[in-house]
């Protein structure tokens, strides 16, 4: 196996505080957490379960629900009873804005039920209203022991905290352009907001900060201020991201960078679903992201060259697209009866030229004949050749081979 030790490694990690939200931890050197958002309408209780479940099962560690109305609301416990009813501990995060402070009052049972609460300084409350409806946010979560996340917002920043540091901004001799103003506020925001909460009660070690934006070089330049100046944990991501390749790129390039320097705690990938796409989609971006990074480890990683004239054949995309399909289908089982499967990295290669070399690398590996080439696949096990398989049923013994060696290799757990 190829050593990479030589290879630069992440940043050591912006040292936070630890928030326990559930079961999940958060900062203090743990790993980072993927999150996610359903979109379903809060107040069905069986379509916003099964949704939570269906991101639960992908690997969504929190999943933040809309907490918008009283029907949303009074739907919240029985949203987690049907989750611990389908053996899903997975912890809730109410997301509330404009009227949480009702709705936490008015429903006591929601805010018992939720794992952690998700305010917007920016939609509080205005003028004279902003203070009482945030301090009455504060005082549930300390009633109920409940995390809180501050996430500022760029299209709902606190107009107040904007116009101040525009002032102040204006009257410096060498006034700093708009971007930089508005990257000031959004950091003041979030830090002003935090220490207001903990002036009402809230402690230190039960805060989360974001500060969301839509430009890659803005949110790097935004977070980067915000670690300097605290130490809470961080929750990354880029708001309306965009869909398809447009989201997912935009958010790597922006989350890469933030990870790659040690910042950030927890990750949401927030792409706009493909029409009737699944919405799981989020989270398989944001472990990849995580993976591919060596951050985290999550599915057994696919290799796949990315095919030219030697490979006239569709067939090796068609396996590696299967094989790739089928580790991720088969994780959740593997996950409960095997340690360490997610490390488990798998090569479809397709013609002679790094092939063989390819495959040798990967725990296990194929060599697909390229056009003219000998039709034969040798597979490669932990980079000794162990096989070669010929005929119509290659992708069938492959996925025998994978397996086999899952239930060879890996130690089963207890129980």
């Amino acid at each position: 196996m190829t050593n990479h030790s030589f290879l630069a490694a992440p940043a050591q990690r912006h040292v936070t505080r630890q928030v326990r939200i559930g079961r999940v931890r958060v900062g203090g050197g743990a790993p980072v957490v993927v999150q996610s958002m359903t979109n379903t309408d809060t107040a069905d209780v069986l379509g916003t379960a099964m949704q939570v479940a269906e991101l639960a099962r992908a690997g969504s560690e929190m999943v933040r629900i809309t907490v918008n109305n009283d029907e949303a609301a009074q739907a919240v416990p029985h949203i987690r009873d049907r989750l611990l009813a389908l053996n899903m501990d997975v912890p809730l995060v109410g997301d509330f804005h404009y009227n949480g402070h009702t709705l936490l009052t008015k429903y006591p049972a929601c805010a018992e039920a939720l794992a952690k609460l998700r305010i917007n300084p920016g939609n509080v409350g205005a003028g004279s209203k902003r203070d009482p409806q945030f301090a009455a946010i504060v005082d549930i979560a300390c009633k109920y022991d409940k995390p809180v996340r501050i996430g500022v917002n760029w299209g709902s920043l606190d107009q107040s905290v904007l116009a101040r540091i525009m002032d102040e901004n204006a009257r410096l001799a060498e006034p700093r352009d708009a971007g930089a103003v508005m990257r000031e506020a959004l950091v003041v925001s979030a830090l002003e907001s935090a220490a207001k909460a903990e002036e009402y009660g809230l402690p230190g070690d039960r805060i989360i900060l974001s500060a969301k934006v839509s430009s890659v070089q803005d949110l790097i330049a935004v977070y980067r201020d915000m670690a300097r100046r605290c130490d809470y944990p961080l929750h990354l991501g880029l708001t309306e991201a965009g869909m398809g390749s447009k989201g997912i790129v935009a958010s790597t390039a922006a989350l890469a960078v933030l990870l790659q320097e040690g910042i950030g705690d927890t990750i949401r990938i927030s792409l706009t679903p493909e029409p009737g796409g699944s919405r799981t989609q989020e989270v398989v971006v944001a472990q990849e992201i995580l993976q591919t990074m060596g951050l985290r480890a999550f599915t057994p990683m696919v290799t796949a060259c990315p095919g030219c004239g030697r490979t006239t054949s569709t067939y090796f995309q068609e396996l590696a697209s299967g094989i790739q399909d089928y580790v991720r289908a088969q994780m959740p089982v593997w996950r409960e009866q095997y340690d360490g499967v997610e490390n488990m990295t798998l090569a479809v290669m397709g013609c002679i030229v790094n092939g063989p070399g390819e495959s040798k690398h990967a725990n296990i590996g194929i060599s697909l004949p390229g056009t003219g080439e000998t039709p034969a696949a040798p597979v490669f096990v932990d980079g000794v050749k162990a096989v070669t398989l010929r005929g119509d049923n290659i992708a069938a013994e492959f996925k025998a081979i994978v397996d086999d060696y899952v239930a060879t290799k890996y130690v089963k757990k207890a129980g």
